[in-house]
């Protein structure tokens, strides 16, 4: 299973992915890490792109094997999630702006997800994972 923690810069993500990932032992993928492996610092809508399929292409390698699989990355348009196709979305909507405008600009919240965050509580792993049971 592909799940896809999204939002702003500084809302969270990495920091749930990595809750998530200690109580789930599943792959995860952080697209800081992912864009320096690859280097590719591209923010262009092109660059957005690529970087959706190359965590993408992680992920499925991931799913194919029957692992559950996180990755964490902002995701901003509704092309960039097509693009991923997560089977679970994770809205991290716990700030108004991220640190970077031109981000902010092009973000557009997500029509669907399986979990909205509004704001972090230390028991949201927990919540999110007991949940993630009946999907």
């Amino acid at each position: 299973m592909k799940i896809l923690i999204m939002g702003l810069p500084g809302s969270g993500k990495t920091y749930l992915a990595k809750k998530l990932k200690e109580i789930m032992k599943c792959a995860w993928y952080n697209a800081d890490n992912v864009r320096e492996m690859a280097g590719d610092w591209d923010f262009s809508d092109e660059g957005r792109s690529r970087q959706s399929q190359r965590m993408n292409t992680f992920a499925e390698f991931e799913k194919s094997h029957g692992r559950y699989v996180i990755c964490d990355f902002v995701c901003p348009t509704e092309r960039t999630r097509e693009i991923f196709n997560p089977d679970i979305i994770i809205w991290m909507d716990t700030i108004e702006k991220g640190r970077f405008d031109d981000t902010n600009k092009i973000f557009e919240p997500p029509k669907k997800v399986n979990f909205h965050i509004t704001e972090w509580k230390e028991d949201t792993p927990k919540i999110i994972l007991k949940e993630l049971k009946n999907v």
